[in-house]
């Protein structure tokens, strides 16, 4: 019965992962054939699925995410964040600039976490929720490249989705420099580890520090 039971939170948690995708709805019978399962086996996920919110028939009969799967993403965010800040405090502190925690809302990044560094004369004030289009900011285009490799793309002109980090100079704010890294192997989130300030930074020097804060934070959160 346990090994039933695992097999079928297995295939529940899959059928959702497809549903996340960019194709978006499909009707159960795409589902079968995208997962491998019989259809009955497919309809039985949904029913239950369906029953606890967290996903809906459409009145063509297609299935969508529900709802309920807002209510898991609200509380993702909290747990991002502690497990971000003493990432974001140890760069901060290193670089002299202010860190943050990037994540990805559709086509904007919101920043859930911020750290300042405590020593220097002056800094970036950068507030938790301040949103920006993905494609200003080196926060943003970080997020960008994930997305771009995850469909084997990348700037035609630039190898954006094959770059280690990006790179922004006043995008965000007037003087102010960017660099930022996305948080790579983690297919659930779409994020990046940054950081601003407005003295130029050593890119040679600051970006592979974080990079590196990026990796930190995927490891903690694995």
């Amino acid at each position: 019965m346990a090994a039933e039971s695992a097999q079928t939170l297995e295939r529940g948690l899959r059928l959702l992962r497809l549903l996340a995708d960019d194709k978006g709805a499909r009707t159960p019978t795409e589902l079968a054939a995208a997962l491998e399962l019989s259809r009955p086996v497919v309809y039985r996920l949904l029913t239950t699925l369906q029953a606890e919110g967290f996903v809906r028939r459409d009145a063509e009969g297609r299935v969508h995410l529900g709802f309920g799967v807002l209510q898991l993403a609200r509380s993702v965010q909290p747990l991002l964040r502690a497990a971000a800040m003493p990432v974001l405090r140890r760069l901060a502190e290193e670089v002299g600039a202010t860190a943050h925690l990037t994540v990805a809302e559709g086509d904007d990044g919101l920043a859930i976490a911020v750290v300042e560094p405590s020593w220097t004369a002056m800094h970036v004030a950068y507030r938790e929720g301040a949103r920006h289009p993905l494609e200003r900011g080196a926060a943003g285009l970080a997020i960008l490249s994930l997305r771009e490799a995850g469909h084997g793309g990348g700037d035609p002109l630039f190898g954006r989705a094959q770059a280690p980090y990006q790179v922004s100079h006043g995008q965000l704010q007037e003087g102010a420099h960017g660099i930022a890294a996305p948080v790579r192997g983690l297919p659930w989130l779409e994020a990046s580890v940054g950081v601003v300030t407005f003295t130029a930074l050593d890119v040679e020097t600051v970006a592979p520090r974080v990079v590196e804060a990026a990796g930190e934070l995927c490891s903690a959160l694995r």
